[in-house]
């Protein structure tokens, strides 16, 4: 329950629905309270006990909270399976019909003042941004998001935090990211708010941003703990997500066979849930084990699979991303003219500002395509296009090999200090292993 209107209000709520049901004052004060008391109520002169409102809302048929709050706990409930039914639509990869629910679910949570109800719809329109590539959008749901529940728990809030930091993360702002993602982290293990559900989000959410700057010992922690959280976690949806991150982890490790095993448990998870785009990223995931193993023509018809429930759920950044990397597996193939094509369609979509991470892979694999072909100026333009894009990302990761491949072009053009130079730049951008850059790990969970 909400904290009830001022007397005024409630006042002229009584009145309102007194004369609708056609009661007198005393009718409606009888047998416990007087005509007097009735009128000075509903003028607002005074502030009703809860045994008053108990007695006014029996008599006029309505219950307590929508006496006291002008809604009712049945509206609220309503609300909220609404608000499940929307997120059950983006779930199967319906984002434009569940952009239309949650959009009327806010202006009805706005009418009612439900702050809750109002950052749940928020979050969900979030959400929905970050599907379809709309991420400036997307990162102002989560922050008005967080505005409507600043005096909530952390734990409350950390959904908000979480996808205004996966937005930046998106767009290339990987530092920022992980900056939210571990303050958040800190901030919940140090103040004692050990919440199984908010830790698992945060923990499984870190690691793409980790992996990206090149950070691999603190994923593979990350990794770890996620995994010790899990069992604590009554949310499938939420243990099938972090299945799928902590595989990054262990294919890094060359752990291939587990990878994909942590795969198959999170597909398990997401087909009995219907959650159409996570089992797309599932299928993913397992094309890129069978194209690290080698097993070229398994890896393609995973992609292709998934590439196809990502198109069908207009999951924008998420389709590149995946494009980029079918067209890495097509090249491999023997098929380059086929995989240039999808990377120059890619690249239409993609801007610094917006998929810069995936922009710089499918620039690398065009200059790679390129100095195939023995057209190393092209070549050399896509590298150094890739190399300003992960410059600004900051993802150390995969900085030094792009220095590599730009150096050993140098340097078989015969440009040797060039070549020093970007060997040197590559060193330069290399990240510690297990740090970020960002300071010290977070603290760690009581796990």
């Amino acid at each position: 329950m909400g904290e009830r209107d001022e007397p005024g209000t409630i006042g002229r709520r009584v009145q309102q629905l007194r004369v609708a049901r056609g009661l007198t004052q005393k009718q409606l004060a009888e047998p416990v309270y007087t005509p007097a008391y009735i009128s000075t109520l509903e003028a607002g002169r005074v502030r009703p006990s809860d045994d008053a409102l108990r007695h006014l809302a029996e008599r006029l048929g309505v219950e307590f909270d929508e006496l006291a709050t002008g809604r009712s706990a049945r509206q609220v409930t309503e609300m909220r399976l609404r608000l499940t039914e929307a997120q059950r639509v983006l779930a199967v990869g319906e984002a434009e019909s569940a952009v239309e629910q949650y959009t009327a679910l806010l202006a009805e949570a706005e009418a009612q003042e439900l702050p809750e109800e109002q950052a749940a719809a928020l979050l969900g329109l979030g959400e929905c941004a970050l599907d379809t590539g709309e991420l400036v959008h997307g990162r102002r749901y989560f922050e008005e998001a967080e505005e409507r529940l600043a005096d909530a728990p952390l734990p409350a809030r950390v959904p908000a935090l979480r996808g205004r930091a996966v937005a930046h993360y998106l767009a290339g702002e990987l530092r920022y990211a992980v900056y939210l993602l571990e303050s958040t982290i800190d901030e919940l293990n140090r103040g004692g708010l050990h919440d199984p559900d908010a830790l698992l989000l945060l923990y499984a959410s870190v690691i793409g941003p980790y992996m990206d700057m090149g950070a691999h010992a603190r994923a593979a922690q990350a990794a770890e703990f996620a995994l010790a959280l899990a069992p604590q976690s009554g949310d499938p949806a939420l243990v099938a997500r972090m299945h799928r991150s902590v595989a990054r982890t262990l294919l890094a490790e060359g752990r291939l066979a587990e990878a994909d095993a942590s795969l198959a448990k999170a597909a398990e998870l997401y087909r009995g849930l219907q959650l159409r785009t996570e089992l797309a990223n599932c299928h993913w995931m397992r094309g890129y084990v069978y194209a690290q193993n080698g097993e070229l023509e398994r890896a393609e018809a995973e992609m292709r699979e998934a590439l196809d429930m990502l198109s069908a759920a207009r999951a924008t950044l998420y389709s590149s991303q995946l494009t980029v990397e079918l067209a890495d597996v097509l090249h491999r193939r023997g098929r380059s003219e086929e995989a240039a094509e999808l990377l120059r369609d890619v690249l239409g979509g993609l801007s610094p500002e917006r998929g810069a991470v995936h922009a710089a892979a499918a620039h690398r694999l065009l200059g790679i395509i390129a100095e195939d072909a023995r057209d190393t100026d092209r070549a050399e333009e896509h590298y150094v296009r890739a190399l300003s894009l992960l410059e600004r990302a900051g993802a150390a990761g995969d900085l030094a090999d792009l220095c590599r491949l730009l150096g050993d072009l140098l340097r078989r053009t015969g440009r040797v200090e060039a070549a020093l130079d970007a060997y040197r730049t590559g060193l330069g951008h290399r990240t510690a292993p297990g740090t970020t850059t960002l300071g010290p790990a977070p603290a760690q969970p009581p796990v």
